[in-house]
């Protein structure tokens, strides 16, 4: 179909349109504001998730205000490696499987893919158990019942949904993680304290200091958060017939790039204060008072009843449940875009069922495996150590490949990442190996 090109008319010699008048200002909303951000946000808020909010909750529980630092830390070295996932996905208009099996070996494919299937898998069936003992805790009834609930809805939203009105609904489920900014007018916050721990780093020396380190960054830096952030900029490509891979047209790409990176920054900033948040409330209501045995969100949630009083355990737990929501369809979908790209099936939330057969049957499967682990004698919390384990060791050769796709210019053409964002990203990279390299360590001692 031809595109017409608006002639502006001329008025007494002058031009009309945007030149001539300015369009009235939009009054802010939060809608419009939400609309105007993507993937980014959506991505940001779904790494705070019931299994990273029970981290965060132990981390505030064990190590009190002092372990806040390390959400100044991760914040520019998430951000960094977040965005060039959305720049691959943007220039070439695949994710990052979509060009692994273009440029690499398929035996590589397949060991990172697996393992991002097993990862992936592991942590929806501990999330699923952490929103139903949330909701057990808020209302009674069997646990396991909401398991099957929670999973079924996720999985049918995702592949029944209009992708439109789908992305709505998880971009509005982000201000579920709200709940953790006013769960903390509830706790009995030492601010002096609380804003030492986040800008003076406080190291001590010991084991359990250095696996709570290694937990938040495997946490913060996740592999399908890369996975899905960059499926979601190629996925735009395809609902929007007006815009191409930049690699084929370039124009507009700085724009594109603008966009990615307001994006993502507000994202990972989203996801860094809900988590700071999540630390401090911990640290004044649970470390404060000795409580420091905390290994689950809904742990955390039960144990500030008797200190922070109802309301917070109620807030607390609303809001493992709805960032469960959340999470649950990235963690499936960052799975089926990985194994769709990688197998080079049609992909995409936005096709019709009958058109994406193979992708949205992984889609279901991941979800079907994660609500059958939760009727297995598996404890969830060492499914989820495990889980953590594994998206831990398999971030590394994933960021590698990454900044090696990003620098090549058969993958980026005339778009290859350099500059600050490239080093930034390395250091991204290096500081999750590291992170590795100490939990094999802390094996062998």
């Amino acid at each position: 179909m031809a595109q017409h090109k608006t002639i502006p008319r001329k008025h007494n010699g002058k031009t009309s349109g945007a030149r001539a008048s300015k369009a009235p200002r939009r009054p802010f909303s939060l809608g419009y504001f939400l609309g105007a951000l993507g993937p980014g946000l959506i991505t940001g808020a779904s790494d705070d998730d019931p299994s990273g909010i029970g981290t965060y909750s132990q981390a505030g529980a064990q190590l009190g205000y002092g372990i806040g630092w390390t959400m100044l830390l991760t914040f520019p070295l998430m951000t960094s490696i977040q965005e060039i996932s959305a720049r691959v996905g943007r220039v070439t208009g695949h994710g990052i499987a979509g060009n692994v099996c273009r440029h690499y070996p398929p035996s590589l494919l397949m060991v990172v893919v697996g393992l991002l299937f097993i990862a992936n898998t592991i942590n929806i069936a501990a999330d699923l158990s952490a929103m139903a003992d949330a909701t057990k805790l808020l209302i009674g009834g069997p646990a396991i019942l909401y398991v099957v609930l929670f999973g079924v809805t996720s999985v049918g939203a995702q592949i029944f949904m209009d992708y439109k009105r789908y992305v709505a609904v998880l971009k509005w489920l982000t201000i579920s993680l709200f709940a953790y900014v006013a769960a903390l007018g509830f706790a009995k916050v030492s601010w002096t304290e609380a804003l030492a721990g986040a800008l003076v780093p406080h190291i001590t020396w010991s084991t359990d200091y250095f696996t709570t380190i290694v937990a938040i960054f495997g946490t913060t830096i996740s592999p399908y958060l890369f996975f899905w952030q960059a499926s979601q900029e190629a996925e735009e490509l395809r609902v929007d017939a007006s815009k191409h891979p930049l690699i084929d047209r370039h124009y507009g790409a700085r724009r594109e790039f603008f966009r990615i990176r307001a994006d993502t920054v507000t994202g990972m900033a989203f996801s860094n204060v809900i988590a700071l948040s999540i630390i401090i409330t911990a640290a004044a209501s649970l470390h404060a008072t000795g409580k420091t045995d905390i290994q689950t969100s809904a742990q955390a949630a039960e144990a500030l009843r008797p200190i922070a009083g109802p309301f917070a355990e109620v807030i607390f737990a609303l809001g493992i449940i709805g960032t469960g929501l959340l999470a649950i369809p990235v963690l499936g979908g960052a799975t089926a875009y990985a194994i769709g790209e990688g197998r080079r099936w049609p992909v995409g939330l936005a096709r019709k069922p009958k058109r994406a057969i193979a992708f949205y049957s992984v889609l279901a499967l991941s979800g079907g495996f994660g609500i059958a682990l939760n009727f297995t004698p598996i404890d969830p919390i060492s499914a989820l150590y495990w889980s953590a384990v594994i998206n831990g060791v398999l971030a590394v050769p994933v960021m590698v490949l990454l900044m090696a796709m990003a620098r090549r210019s058969d993958v980026m053409g005339r778009f290859v990442i350099g500059g600050w964002l490239y080093w930034l990203g390395w250091l991204s990279t290096a500081a999750m190996a590291l992170s590795v390299m100490a939990m094999g360590a802390g094996y062998l001692l």
